[in-house]
């Protein structure tokens, strides 16, 4: 794919806090691609606009408007214009959002996100990559396991979100390596396999010793010289075997599908293989474009029936 000057018959756009990405598609396949550091945390109600344009313009003809379809936080309370969560169990794209635009070339539709109110819930972006499931597989049944920096487990059945549970994995993976007393003794990359299955395998069985175990990985370092990479993968284990420790109800005795960029989502498969599931993984941009496509064809259904 390429950014140069080519007309979009609609544009696929996935914002979030720290990162804009908008993809150009043309007779349904994506034909050119841009991304920018414009995400909703840096922009201020005025700047969504002209952050937008500045990666679509060349995507643009004159006397044409053309649909943006957007997923992620440009749809929250402090994004472009807020799109009111659709409350679960439900579909997983409700009603769209439309933004004031000045360019008359452009219209621009938010998905909204989800939540579910007890136990409270809320989750946006990951929505979209649940309909690029559904789009590829209509009669999933089972669940959506999409990591990140809040990982979400997610029963979808019948076509409908059912339930969803979220755990701040990712974050504190971040604080705990970065900021924290730890940061000492973590390396800022690398793996040991082992180190990861041997975390995943202590937090899972007993949950209640991670504040322990986390500790326990400055101490080696202090006592033994323990090697950073190896602590960078016990870390991310006993974080994640924890994780599964409380979502247990989700995924035991169930499909399982991880959504997720390559790198993590192979993590994951790796300790669900470690608990004697064997789940399979779909990237989560293809499911994103999937997801953002299945909202162009419902948009273009309600017009055809206005």
């Amino acid at each position: 794919m390429t950014r140069g000057p080519i007309p979009a018959d609609w544009i696929a756009v996935d914002w979030g806090t720290s990162n804009l990405r908008a993809w150009a598609l043309r007779n349904g396949v994506p034909c050119a691609e841009a991304q920018s550091a414009d995400g909703m945390g840096t922009l201020t109600h005025e700047g969504y606009e002209p952050a937008l344009l500045r990666l679509i313009e060349p995507w643009l003809v004159p006397g044409r408007v053309t649909d943006a379809l957007a997923c992620g936080m440009v749809g929250s309370r402090q994004g472009w214009a807020e799109a009111p969560y659709a409350t679960v169990p439900c579909a997983p794209h409700g009603a769209f959002a439309r933004p004031a635009v000045a360019d008359p070339r452009l219209r621009v539709h938010i998905v909204p996100g989800l939540r579910q109110m007890r136990p409270a819930d809320v989750m946006r972006g990951e929505e979209t990559q649940i309909a690029g499931l559904l789009a590829h597989e209509p009669r999933f049944d089972g669940v959506a396991c999409l990591p990140g920096t809040h990982t979400k487990w997610v029963h979808v059945s019948a076509g409908e979100v059912v339930s969803f549970t979220s755990f701040m994995t990712g974050e504190m993976f971040a604080l705990l390596s970065q900021r924290s007393v730890l940061h000492h003794s973590i390396a800022a990359s690398g793996w040991s396999e082992p180190d990861f299955a041997s975390g995943i395998e202590e937090t899972l069985t007993r949950p209640e010793r991670l504040g322990a175990q986390l500790f326990a990985i400055r101490a080696a370092h202090l006592i033994a010289g323990a090697d950073p990479e190896a602590a960078r993968a016990r870390l991310s284990g006993l974080l994640i075997g924890a994780e599964l420790a409380g979502s247990r109800p989700y995924w035991l005795g169930r499909e399982v599908v991880v959504i997720g960029e390559p790198a993590l989502a192979a993590a994951y498969v790796s300790a669900l293989g470690l608990c004697g599931l064997t789940a399979r993984s779909l990237n989560a941009t293809a499911m994103t474009l999937a997801g953002l496509a299945a909202a162009q064809t419902q948009l273009l259904s309600q017009r055809s029936l206005q």
